[in-house]
């Protein structure tokens, strides 16, 4: 496997462009971004578990319906959630789509980003859509341009793609994620389209990424707060030619580990990405008696503000790791719990059987003062393990947040 450039435009026959169209207030940003398909694909998609959801939400879920589509139109600035025209706006935004594009409106799936509560204008679609068609392209530039144009209040965008065989044929896995604030996902991630030329069954692509975001954007949090808006979309034009992939078997594996090696990397990415954050924090839970245990424990500790801020602090604080695996509602031994912090600049334990050892804080501050931490806690009572991905909590979050709106 081998990871290449390109992003959401790697794989073969796919387009894509990115445009400001007046959604947003800064004309200096992009917000509004198309990625098109040559030809019908076989389509998946997870969504939030939020009981309310954006307008899109509904109606791309209908257009999906049949396991296939041919486009993805996603807009930021505005989340069209919690107003009285959104599934108007989105289903007209569907149709405008299809008619630039010259195929179905059912074809097309829309998503949407941004401030919760406010109107969505229709203007900028009727002008942005027909400037998205003439400007779609399948450089990395035209790439870089849809993924700047779904980002909120995200200081980076978010790209990843990967090559690999299947069956002596070249296939391509690429994508584009969003995703800083507002971000504890049940389902998949904040936003993440995903694009591949394997031959695969909508009906096996589905299990795939269902299967996927259990280990990936599910195990990211940046705030504990689940979006409205969570949509993860994958389409799969099998244009690489490997035999379709249609039940179980080696080539469904070889196809999951390129997709968890995508989807993995854009939550490393979104949990760095945090609002305000300085540094990724990234939780593995070994030795637990089943996986669910394990992740449950491993988001928990993610989770926890007091965690958050130990590690903003550099302080090895290590009594609220243990505080936060006690309230993840699992059973545990907190008498064979072992924690250790590690990071670029070494590791170091600090409790062991569930108590504090002599350990060197000038060497711990060391430690957590990396940007990238990792804390590393053994259970002792099974073989199963997991990671979350999550940012320390700093002052940044408070200001970007209590002002989000202008």
């Amino acid at each position: 496997m081998k990871i290449i450039s390109g992003g959401v435009c790697a794989a073969k026959g796919f387009t894509a462009a990115g445009i400001y169209s007046g959604i947003k207030k800064n004309k200096e940003k992009k917000d509004l971004a198309l990625i098109k398909s040559s030809v019908k694909a076989n389509a998946a998609v997870v969504f939030t578990t939020n009981n309310v959801k954006a307008a899109h939400i509904g109606v791309s879920a209908k257009h999906i319906s049949d396991g296939m589509a041919e486009a993805i139109l996603c807009n930021s600035g505005n989340a069209n959630t919690c107003t009285t025209n959104g599934a108007e706006i989105a289903l007209n935004t569907c149709k405008l789509v299809g008619k630039s594009l010259h195929i179905n409106a059912s074809d097309v799936l829309v998503a949407s980003t941004g401030v919760i509560g406010q109107d969505l204008a229709p203007q900028p679609f009727e002008t942005g859509i027909p400037q998205l068609v003439s400007l779609l392209d399948d450089s990395e530039e035209a790439s870089n341009s849809a993924a700047s144009a779904i980002m909120t209040t995200d200081l980076v965008d978010k790209q990843y793609a990967v090559s690999f065989e299947l069956a002596g044929k070249t296939c391509t896995i690429g994508a584009i994620a969003k995703g800083s604030g507002m971000i504890c996902p049940n389902m998949a991630t904040m936003l993440a389209f995903v694009t591949t030329d394997v031959a695969i069954s909508s009906e096996m692509l589905q299990k795939a990424l269902s299967d996927d975001v259990q280990d990936s954007f599910n195990m990211v949090s940046v705030d504990g707060d689940t979006s409205t808006n969570d949509t993860c979309i994958i389409l799969a034009n099998g244009l690489a030619g490997n035999p379709k992939i249609i039940e179980e078997g080696a080539d469904f594996d070889v196809f999951k580990e390129a997709l968890a090696k995508v989807t993995i990397a854009l939550s490393r990415m979104i949990a760095k990405d945090g609002e305000g954050a300085t540094k990724l924090i990234a939780c593995e839970v070994t030795g637990s008696v089943d996986k669910k245990s394990a992740a449950a424990i491993a988001k928990s500790v993610i989770k926890s503000s007091l965690v958050k801020t130990t590690i903003l602090g550099a302080d090895a604080n290590w009594g609220r790791v243990l505080c936060a695996i006690g309230y993840s509602d699992i059973d545990i031994n907190p008498d064979k719990i072992d924690v250790a912090f590690a990071s670029a600049a070494g590791k170091i334990m600090v409790c062991e059987g569930g108590a504090g050892v002599n350990f060197s804080e000038d060497l711990a501050k060391k430690i957590l003062l990396e940007d990238e931490v990792e804390i590393k806690i053994c259970l002792n009572v099974g073989t199963e393990k997991a990671t979350a991905w999550g940012c320390d909590l700093t002052y940044e979050y408070v200001r970007i947040n209590g002002d989000y709106r202008s």
